[in-house]
């Protein structure tokens, strides 16, 4: 069983502030600390598993610069066989359809029975470079899946629904599957994994290489066009009300009453 996970290097904005650049085309990623995508994460873990219960190899693959080379050394650390990084400044890494192309003329040169990918990214939450991925390679897709089970030569899948609900489908293989987080518990890096994963080779890639010519990725020839990255306005502020005990509930009382609420 080949298994290909695509993987992407994200910011951990969480708990930080997060600005444009003054193009309006990326965020500032000056002091943003950044990992492997959360659902990723649960996809490569899903992978890994799959390999260890019928053999085969699972090859790691993203899109981007050199610094996303510390998301795929995680993921070798944590036991991928193979990792690929796709790299130009031609491609607009915020244009998920372009993306979905780039990876479909990488993978399309791999062997693989099974891809996986999060169902989503934390950056955009675009959720749509799997389906356009498998639609782009002519493979059978299930997003959000929550369950796998292998069969001969296709795969049993449990995929979350709208109101609770949850789908069962049986997928012939080769297929794509975009994995939603809970399907299992992603395992830790050991010391020994990154100090195995900083010796092993991480092959690169071109859009000359892949036989893409820069007008089959343009945001022009695309389904989706990103015209502008921007923080949204604020509608609200909080007030922050001072005093002693007293002095703040009666503050209180008198803006609840202010708006008829009391």
């Amino acid at each position: 069983m080949d298994i290909v996970v695509c993987v992407k290097h994200v910011p951990q904005v969480s708990e930080a502030e997060v600005r444009v650049t003054s193009d309006g085309r990326d965020i500032d990623r000056s002091g943003l600390v950044f990992d492997i995508n959360e659902w990723d994460d649960y996809a490569l873990e899903e992978a890994l598993r799959i390999r260890e219960e019928r053999g085969g190899t699972v090859t790691v693959i993203t899109v981007g610069g050199e610094e996303s080379d510390e998301t795929l050394r995680k993921c070798l650390a944590k036991g991928a066989d193979n990792a690929v990084r796709i790299t130009d400044p031609r491609i607009n890494l915020w244009n998920p359809m372009v993306v979905a192309r780039v990876l479909a003329a990488a993978i399309s040169k791999l062997q693989y029975d099974l891809i996986l990918a999060g169902a989503q990214s934390s950056d955009d939450g675009y959720g749509a470079v799997g389906p356009a991925l498998a639609g782009f390679l002519g493979i059978p897709h299930a997003t959000i899946v929550k369950k796998v089970e292998l069969r001969d030569g296709s795969v049993l899948v449990q995929r979350e629904l709208e109101g609770g609900l949850e789908e069962r489908l049986k997928i012939k293989l080769p297929a794509l599957l975009s994995i939603q987080t809970g399907i299992n518990e992603p395992r830790y890096v050991s010391i020994m994994g990154v100090r195995r994963a900083m010796r092993r080779p991480i092959k690169t890639m071109s859009l000359d290489e892949l036989g893409l010519s820069p007008s089959e990725i343009e945001d022009e020839s695309s389904w989706i066009m990103v015209k502008e990255l921007y923080a949204p306005p604020v509608e609200r502020r909080a007030e922050i009300i001072e005093g002693n005990p007293e002095e703040i509930a009666s503050k209180i009382v008198e803006i609840l009453k202010s708006r008829g609420i009391l």
